[in-house]
């Protein structure tokens, strides 16, 4: 493979839009930045990358992602320090992970050369766009979707993979509160939970919608056998704090790997917060919210790093949890921010300085 340096083409805006948009009023993920990588999986071979100005695609009504859902996705952010530097948290397991999402769609693995250096082109470009403070953020979002116009329910043989860029603030706002599903699912033994599979959020939305009709903001999916064991939070993974014991359960093939996840666990170790990494039931937590010993419960994912919530809902029994001074999720989250933003050591070597 040539290098890639060499092999991007890059077209610039005549003229940067930046100076529209107010930084200070950011609705999530609904502003986007001046360009975008592309890259065409092609007769069997990826094609060579272009950043070019960000704009509407042409795509044939036939395309078969829109009748067969191959398509995936990652999520990441760059962060900027005080001194104008730029920097990725964990980027090769985002990597890793979009190609393991795509290998279960049957859609061709994308060469790391292509991803780092379009990576780091494309954000040298949008460096203006990284906003220095904790809680501002560039979140970047890779994806590959099928191109080939075919209507035969088969793999596609051509691809687009792209990166868009969208400049954020803190994800969620307000006190969070969830159903534990007892009907619906997020995902099944041998299916395609464990990747970002675009489908995988699409089936979401309308139970997530019943929820919203009854005042809860996020569902925190159960097992689709039983319905006994809690699993995942909304798009996010799951944190249960009992006494002082964090409980989590375990990745499978039902559950996304977090990278946000498994720097939490690291950082709990780190910090002598014992872990228990096992199959947490609906019923133990019941149990411990009665008796007073449930103290957090809280998501873990790249949009909004930690989540807290401070109730939920299950067969009609509703419970509130506590509100902590010293709580984990606090601590976790200033842990893992002043490490993307560069104000404390990174001994585990998860900055990527771009």
């Amino acid at each position: 493979m040539s290098d890639p340096s060499n092999a991007i083409k890059i077209s610039k805006v005549s003229e940067s839009k930046i100076s529209t948009v107010d930084f200070d009023d950011l609705e999530f993920g609904k502003i986007f930045t001046d360009h975008m990588f592309v890259c065409d999986y092609i007769d069997g071979v990826w094609q060579t990358p272009e950043i070019m100005p960000y704009q509407p695609l042409t795509i044939a009504p036939s395309a078969r992602v829109f009748h067969y859902g191959q398509a995936v996705f990652e999520g990441m952010k760059a962060f900027k320090d005080d001194q104008d530097q730029i920097w990725m948290f964990r980027p090769e397991d985002n990597h890793e992970r979009i190609n393991i999402s795509s290998h279960r769609m049957a859609i061709p693995e994308f060469p790391k050369e292509f991803f780092f250096e379009g990576l780091t082109q494309l954000l040298h470009l949008e460096k203006d766009w990284i906003k220095k403070g904790k809680g501002n953020s560039l979140y970047i979002r890779p994806f590959v979707i099928a191109t080939e116009e075919a209507i035969s329910a088969s793999p596609a043989n051509s691809y687009k993979f792209m990166i868009i860029c969208s400049p954020v603030q803190s994800y969620y706002a307000g006190e969070v509160k969830v159903l534990f599903a007892e009907k619906f699912s997020r995902a099944a033994d041998g299916g395609v939970g464990y990747a970002k599979a675009a489908g995988n959020y699409g089936a979401q939305f309308y139970p997530t919608s019943l929820a919203h009709k009854q005042g809860y903001q996020q569902i925190i999916w159960t097992d689709a056998s039983t319905h006994e064991y809690l699993e995942e939070a909304g798009t996010m993974n799951i944190f249960f704090r009992v006494g002082d014991t964090l409980l989590t359960a375990p990745k499978s093939d039902r559950i996304l790997d977090g990278i946000t996840r498994k720097s939490v666990i690291q950082l709990a170790e780190d910090n002598n917060i014992k872990v228990e990494i096992r199959r947490v039931t609906v019923s133990e937590i019941k149990e411990a919210a009665k008796s007073g010993e449930l103290k957090e419960i809280f998501g873990a994912g790249t949009a909004a790093v930690i989540n807290p919530i401070s109730g939920f809902e299950h067969a009609g029994d509703k419970f509130d949890l506590p509100k902590l001074d010293d709580s984990y999720a606090t601590f976790f989250k200033d842990k893992l921010t002043d490490i993307q933003y560069n104000l404390s050591e990174d001994p585990h070597g998860w900055r990527y300085k771009v």
